[in-house]
């Protein structure tokens, strides 16, 4: 899957532009310009799932905290066990 977004000539622009932010107030601006409140709040949510499943909370708990349905919680699951690597590379990084 990375490989074939990678060969895509808009996601890799989009990647490239992601790259380029320098603040979080850029950031902002990026996402708040490109995508939807509800579509940010989904990744944001994953994200988050992502970092409790990460520090060992279980469904019931990631469910009452983040209102993420059983579904998605197993999702990111699974990407974080056998998907690209992107969370667990993230991840850690986010506690600096």
């Amino acid at each position: 899957m990375v490989k074939e977004l990678l060969e895509n000539r808009e996601t890799k622009q989009l990647l490239t532009a992601v790259l380029r932010l320098e603040s979080l107030e850029e950031a902002a601006a990026f996402f708040a310009d490109i995508g939807t409140v509800t579509e940010l709040k989904a990744l944001a949510q994953r994200l988050e799932v992502a970092r409790l499943l990460h520090k060992g909370y279980t469904y019931t708990q990631i469910e009452a905290q983040t209102g993420a349905s059983t579904a998605t919680i197993s999702r990111v699951k699974r990407c974080l066990q056998y998907g690209a690597g992107g969370y667990n590379a993230v991840l850690p990084r986010m506690h600096k």
